[in-house]
């Protein structure tokens, strides 16, 4: 993967204070909260040439931006994922997608609190066969010893192929992407959280969860094709052909998704919108399909941002702004559950909104649609009624499940595996 970066990016300020991201190492601090680190303010100029700062030969190089998957992209990359899920289903299978990348090494540097999200890169990274080593503590690094963080990364980079990075400063992933670009072996890096920015691998994965729930509903071929041994998932149609991998061959996954299923559907976000970044990228990603309605529900202090509902209009969106989940919930589609981002608060303000109105509670589901899909990336607390789990409309768990699956498939596209993966499936699974 060595190659010479072609000279794209552009310089990024660091804020007023002007405050390196090395200060903290150099105070000796350990430990990092987001309202004790200094925001990256993002590069200026538009969004086409930052995407182009991202992509090479019109394809994702890194991925930092939602804003770099048209809508090809995203379906090339849900089918990507129903393929690997289906042939990774096998030990025949899954010892196939790990010769993909073991020649291949990730880091993974993830300096903000994780669960799902590392557990799902991690996984990611086995299912394609790539070994990975990781820093989540930076009082292991020499940052402590003064080292600029710059320098760590250059340092990730002479070791390995892919750096996948969490971290509390807004455009810091973006300024790292093009810091390598413009170095003599640059890597793709991949944005797994950025601030209260940013977080494409998250908006890529619930996309998929709600293209695979919207083509259930709508049944016949466009369902999902099983993931064949599969222990408490439900199956579809399959059936045994001497000489495949696994004994079954899996209905062909491409026409789900390359249907607009969003045209007439209504999708609500609810909760803390101005801080979650989940919210902000999964919105750019829904802009791509015409016909699709959104809703922010939120607590006035904590409305999604301007610079969205610009977007949202600019690309002929119809959308919605509302204080009130319930009197509308009979009316969506999909409701996309978010947490108090409280960590980003400065003097505690979180605690005076009466956050227990954005919440929805099993005796609410009887205003359902029947096929409604509940999402929520969790962490959840009280927003999100663990009653409700149970019933067919929840689908966060199967989100979750569904976020190893996609990030899997964007590390094959991003080292151009994926046609392997698909002439491999289209030989062995389908009929």
């Amino acid at each position: 993967m060595d190659s010479v970066g072609p000279g794209w990016g552009s310089s990024v300020r660091v804020g007023p204070a002007d405050v390196p991201f090395s200060s903290f190492a150099a105070k000796g601090e350990t430990t990092m909260s987001p309202t004790d680190t200094v925001l990256m303010t993002p590069p200026t100029t538009d969004s086409a040439h930052r995407v182009a700062a991202l992509n090479r030969n019109d394809k994702p190089f890194h991925v930092v931006l939602a804003q770099q998957f048209d809508r090809n992209t995203i379906e090339q990359l849900c089918q990507l994922a129903d393929m690997i899920r289906s042939i990774g289903g096998s030990r025949q299978g899954t010892q196939f997608l790990r010769t993909m990348l073991s020649h291949r090494r990730a880091m993974l540097y993830f300096i903000q609190p994780s669960t799902r999200t590392f557990l799902s890169f991690t996984a990611s990274c086995q299912i394609v066969g790539m070994p990975y080593n990781e820093v989540r503590d930076r009082s292991t690094s020499s940052e402590v010893k003064g080292e600029s963080e710059d320098d760590t990364i250059r340092t990730f980079s002479q070791y390995f192929d892919l750096i996948i990075m969490r971290h509390p400063a807004e455009g810091f992933a973006e300024h790292v992407a093009n810091m390598l670009n413009e170095s003599t072996r640059a890597i793709p890096v991949i944005n797994a959280g950025s601030g209260k920015d940013q977080h494409p691998t998250q908006a890529l994965l619930d996309i998929y969860t709600l293209m695979r729930s919207f083509g259930e509903e709508s049944g016949g071929e466009s369902r999902a094709p099983a993931e064949p041994g599969a222990v408490g998932e439900p199956r579809t149609s399959v059936r045994a052909i001497s000489g495949s991998p696994n004994g079954t061959r899996a209905i062909q996954p491409g026409a789900r998704f390359h249907r607009n299923l969003f045209a007439g559907k209504t999708i609500a976000f609810v909760g803390d919108l101005k801080r979650g970044r989940t919210v902000r990228s999964l919105t750019y990603l829904l802009c791509r399909y015409p016909g699709v309605r959104l809703v922010f529900v939120s607590p006035p202090e904590l409305r999604i941002g301007e610079d969205i509902l610009d977007y949202v209009s600019r690309h002929g969106i119809e959308f919605e702004i509302s204080d009130d989940v319930r009197s509308q919930l009979g009316e969506f589609d999909a409701v996309y559950m978010t947490r108090m981002q409280d960590e980003w608060d400065l003097n505690g303000e979180s605690k005076s909104i009466a956050y227990d109105r954005y919440a929805i509670n099993y005796e609410m589901a009887r205003e359902f649609k029947p096929n409604l899909v509940i999402m929520h990336p969790l962490p959840r607390r009280h927003e999100l009624d663990p009653r409700l789990d149970a019933l067919p409309q929840a689908r966060y768990w199967q989100q979750v499940r569904n976020g190893m699956w996609m990030r899997a498939a964007i590390i094959a596209s991003l080292f151009n595996v994926d046609t392997a993966i698909r002439d491999h499936y289209y030989a062995y699974y389908t009929y």
